[in-house]
């Protein structure tokens, strides 16, 4: 690491206050997963706009927040991993990305890309800076732990790619990366990276990126690699129909059943793929369902999001979000579109997803949920404001953070929501956590 980019980041980081943020751990052992319930009782949800990370603290049975103390990370935030103990956070931060863009303009690559380690307090859930940060080649899109809690890895859009950082004993960041031996096959538009839950595996999941009137498509993969101590070595890719109209964006793992849940991003699709006696995935899915109501009648600027199973695992949600814009006097209008949550029912000897429900969001482009440790409530990010027409005009929606209650059939109950102001900017990402 340079000096002078040292000293800087050790300089931002003194300054830090301390801070929330957090991001569901995964699950640790396929037949039993563990109990991540808060001890305690408290739950505390953590939202990002820009470089602001603020603190709310949770009631899971009123479904309400309250708002807390806001800090400052040296760039926006991208994304967020929680230690499997729940008493560590790495938070990955960029100048790069569409954090804080309006959609219609060039996405910048950036020159300020970290990831730093804060320390939780177990009684409020407020984050001290914890260590020095470390720098990262370009701006991570997401970050995850192993499941021993023994590194960090992150994955890359823009080239695609992987990084693994070394956790220390204390909970800090080794500062400089895990050698890997071999060139990796991450192919393009590196999205999420998941950990097996038997830590002998990663799964790097690249969207591709679709046709445009000058560019042909470049096709989605889920790339596999076998993992030991850090290190990565190319196992497998799966790519159906040769990873054309597969835009894959995330995953997720059954909590108990060998079933992978992963969405597909222009296509508006959930696909399941099983896990094979040799670890890896299926070549081809088991099934494939719409997301959308209306799937015939899809609107410019539809796109599937992110995707988490109930800790259950009898339910499945998935974000539909849509922001594409129409010109009405001159000025840019929401054209129309699915901001809602997709609810599955998972049947337990098959794997195969029901469609149940299309809950409405009450905002415009969910692009991060969670879930609380319990299943009893889920929040949606609402990212951004936009001018909407209505029968007495324009008006403008609001960014938001939107609660739901969540029914024993995994049916969504809309409580309240509370609007942000974000100042042209987007909420990012939020995360729920219960503490130890």
């Amino acid at each position: 690491m340079h000096t002078r980019w040292s000293r800087f980041l050790l300089t931002i980081t003194a300054f830090c206050l301390p801070l929330a943020g957090i991001a569901p751990a995964q699950t640790n052992h396929e037949s039993q997963p563990p109990d991540k319930t808060s001890q305690s009782g408290k739950v505390v949800l953590y939202a990002a706009v820009g470089p602001e990370l603020t603190r709310y603290e949770v009631d899971v049975n009123g479904a309400a927040l309250t708002k807390r103390e806001t800090i400052a990370l040296p760039a926006n935030v991208q994304e967020v991993a929680v230690h499997p103990t729940r008493r560590f956070l790495y938070i990955a931060w960029s100048n790069g990305g569409p954090s804080n863009i309006s959609p219609s303009q060039p996405i910048p690559s950036g020159s300020l890309h970290g990831l730093s380690a804060f320390r939780v307090d177990p009684a409020s859930g407020a984050l001290l800076p914890h260590g020095q940060p470390a720098s990262l080649p370009s701006r991570p899109i997401h970050v995850t732990t192993d499941i021993p809690g023994t590194h960090v890895l992150a994955a890359y859009n823009d080239p695609s790619g992987i990084t693994v950082h070394q956790i220390n004993a204390d909970g800090t960041l080794a500062l400089l990366q895990v050698h890997q031996p071999q060139k990796l096959d991450v192919g393009v538009y590196g999205h999420q990276v998941r950990v097996d839950p038997s830590n002998e595996m990663v799964i790097l999941v690249t969207r591709g990126n679709g046709p445009t009137a000058t560019k042909a498509e470049d096709p989605g993969a889920l790339k596999l690699f076998s993992y030991k101590d850090g290190v990565l070595t190319n196992w497998l890719s799966i790519a159906p129909g040769g990873g054309f109209n597969f835009q894959v964006r995330h995953l997720d793992f059954h909590p108990s059943r060998r079933w992978v849940y992963v969405s597909l991003e222009r296509q508006d699709k959930l696909e399941v793929y099983g896990k094979q006696k040799d670890g890896t995935l299926g070549r081809t899915p088991l099934f494939t369902k719409d997301t959308l109501n209306d799937p015939g009648n899809v609107r410019p600027g539809q796109a599937l999001g992110t995707i988490h199973m109930h800790p259950s695992g009898k339910f499945v949600y998935l974000a539909n979000r849509a922001s594409g814009t129409v010109d009405f006097q001159g000025k840019p209008v929401f054209g129309g579109g699915e901001n809602s949550i997709a609810v599955f029912a998972i049947n337990q000897q098959t794997g195969e997803p029901t469609r149940i429900q299309n809950m409405d969001t009450h905002g415009i482009h969910v692009r991060t949920f969670a879930l609380d440790p319990s299943g009893k409530i889920l929040v949606a990010g609402n990212m951004m404001e936009l001018p909407v027409r209505d029968k007495d005009g324009v008006r403008t929606v609001p960014a938001s953070l939107a609660v739901f209650r969540i029914g024993n059939d995994g049916k969504l109950e809309f409580v309240r929501k509370y609007d942000l102001s974000v100042g042209g900017r987007n909420l990012f990402w939020m995360g729920m956590l219960g503490l130890p």
